[in-house]
C-alpha cells in the first residue's frame, strides 16, 4: 500500500495502517525514514492490540532499533502479543527468559514458552 493510501487512515488511528506506515517510515519504504514517527506510530498500534506491531514494538526495544535498547519494555511488548498466540512473540519470549533479558532469567518458563510456540 502507499503513503497516499495509508496515511489518512492512519491518521484516523486505524492500527492496521499505523503499523504498515510505522515499517515504511523505519526503513524508509516510499519515503524518507523517520525513526520518531515510525516508533509513535508503531506504539499507537501496539497500544490498540494489534500484535504484529506489539511485536515490532518488542523488536525495536531489544534491538535498539528508533528507541533506546530497553530488555524489559521489549518483554512487555513479547509478552503482549504472545498472550494473542503470535508464535515469532512466543519463541522470542522465551529466548529472554532462557537469557534473563529484561526479565528474571526462568528456564522453566524459557521451556514452556517454546512448547506453546510448538517446539
Amino acid at each position: 500500500m502507499s503513503y497516499q493510501l495509508l496515511a489518512p487512515l492512519a491518521e484516523q488511528g486505524e492500527a492496521e495502517a499505523q503499523y504498515r506506515m510505522a515499517i515504511m517510515l523505519q526503513n524508509g519504504l516510499g519515503m524518507v525514514a523517520n525513526e520518531a514517527k515510525a516508533v509513535q506510530l508503531m506504539q499507537q498500534a501496539a497500544e490498540q492490540g494489534h500484535a504484529l506491531a506489539q511485536h515490532g514494538l518488542g523488536f525495536m526495544y531489544m534491538e535498539g532499533e528508533c528507541v533506546e535498547q530497553d530488555g524489559k519494555t521489549a518483554a512487555k511488548w513479547f509478552k503482549q502479543a504472545a498472550e494473542q498466540g503470535l508464535v515469532g512473540s512466543l519463541t522470542t519470549l522465551a529466548s529472554l527468559y532462557e537469557q534473563g533479558i529484561g526479565v528474571e532469567k526462568n528456564l522453566e518458563e524459557a521451556q514452556r514458552l517454546y512448547k506453546l510456540a510448538g517446539f
